[in-house]
């Protein structure tokens, strides 16, 4: 980084400020804000922004130059994702960035497309375009956790979300378990689900609660929640051997679920499911006739253009998935009440013997939520390999 300032700080802020106002709607696409700056010292003034709110939508850059006009010949472009080289389903940002005439361009980070990072920057450097990166990249990285890692690992960002009792308790012995937390909680919940591109269960979590595994409105608690849940996150299932009910709720749910299983189960059952609203994808059995969890997760990465992973499951899938080294974030919504030796554990990690077997968390936050607690952790030893974190 060169010729950086404070002021320079202050408007790259402001450009990751807007970018965060397209975190529940630019899925697949990242979350990108712009601000163009003219003037210098005390002289500066903004005289556009915008940020990317929409796949298929003009990028935060366009916004902001239309906003600016004539005001951007000669300006500073602060962008928290390095301009778009290629054509996609809009223009390439770089070309309209030279073409408006600005004189620098000041970048969070650089695009983590192995197939175009880099790019966008030499075209601006070959304009004649000052261009500096790296500033307040760590805060860029943040807002884009699951695109940087599907462009950089093939893999999405997966986040574990679970709901306890003080003595780290699900459900009852039952299966009973609505609801363990508050509204307050719940809420929390929504706006993960609004976040994410998928939702992860498996096909145990569904038989037992019937989960809908959707986005609803009115529990957003935000002033666009039409808007927003007119997005669905993919509903993903995890049935090794295709048990799910023909009158399964997620079934009639608007947007699309997606069972994963194997190929050693009836057509008929198949055909079935495929009728009542399913979509069926079939992979190689694995260990104990299951499917690959890295398999899984690389397939939804390619095939689906799956961004974040939310899980919201049982012990089991939640076990085999940190048992794996898949878990990326852990989210724990902790309720003031104990539930008892009989009620059910929040994973299932068997041949965990020795204090050396321990799987260690790196906590980041713990806040109130209501009268419920939320932990934000990472598994220790994924917090040092997982970019964008």
């Amino acid at each position: 980084m060169q010729d950086l300032t404070t002021r320079d700080s202050a408007y790259m802020a402001r450009a990751i400020a807007l970018a965060r106002k397209g975190l529940y709607t630019t899925d697949p696409n990242p979350r990108v804000g712009c601000v163009i700056v003219k003037g210098e010292g005390a002289c500066a003034r903004i005289v556009g922004e915008g940020f990317h709110a929409r796949a298929g939508e003009a990028h935060a850059e366009i916004h902001a130059l239309n906003a600016a006009g004539e005001g951007a010949r000669g300006a500073t472009a602060y962008v928290t994702l390095e301009p778009c080289s290629h054509t996609g389903r809009t223009g390439p940002c770089a070309v309209a960035l030279i073409e408006a005439g600005v004189a620098r361009v000041v970048v969070a980070m650089v695009d983590p497309n192995p197939q175009v990072s880099g790019r966008g920057i030499v075209l601006l450097e070959q304009a004649g375009i000052r261009v500096a990166v790296g500033l307040l990249e760590d805060e860029a990285r943040a807002l884009n956790p699951g695109f940087v890692s599907r462009m950089s690992r093939g893999l999405p960002f997966v986040r574990l979300k679970m709901a306890m009792s003080l003595d780290g308790r699900t459900a009852m012995g039952s299966g009973q378990s609505q609801w363990i937390t508050g509204p307050e909680a719940r809420r929390q919940v929504q706006r993960l689900r609004a976040r994410s591109s998928a939702i992860l269960c498996g096909v145990e979590s569904v038989i037992m609660d019937d989960s809908r595994l959707t986005l609803r409105p009115e529990q957003l608690g935000l002033p666009d929640g039409e808007a927003i849940a007119r997005r669905q996150p993919l509903r993903v299932i995890m049935d090794s051997t295709l048990r799910l009910p023909l009158a399964a709720a997620c079934l009639r749910e608007p947007g699309q679920t997606l069972v994963i299983t194997t190929d050693a189960h009836s057509e008929e059952k198949r055909r079935k499911l495929e009728a009542a609203g399913a979509h069926i994808h079939v992979m190689p059995a694995y260990q104990a006739g299951r499917v690959s969890l890295a398999d899984m997760l690389r397939f939804l990465a390619s095939d689906h253009q799956v961004n974040e992973v939310l899980v919201e499951t049982g012990a089991t899938l939640a076990g085999a998935l940190l048992d794996a080294g898949l878990v990326d974030e852990l989210q724990l919504f902790v309720a003031p009440t104990l539930m008892g030796g009989e009620a059910r554990p929040l994973f299932a990690l068997p041949g965990l013997t020795e204090m050396a077997d321990q799987k260690r968390l790196d906590i980041q936050d713990v806040r109130a939520v209501g009268r419920d607690w939320r932990i934000i952790a990472r598994p220790v030893e994924r917090a040092a390999q997982v970019p964008g974190t």
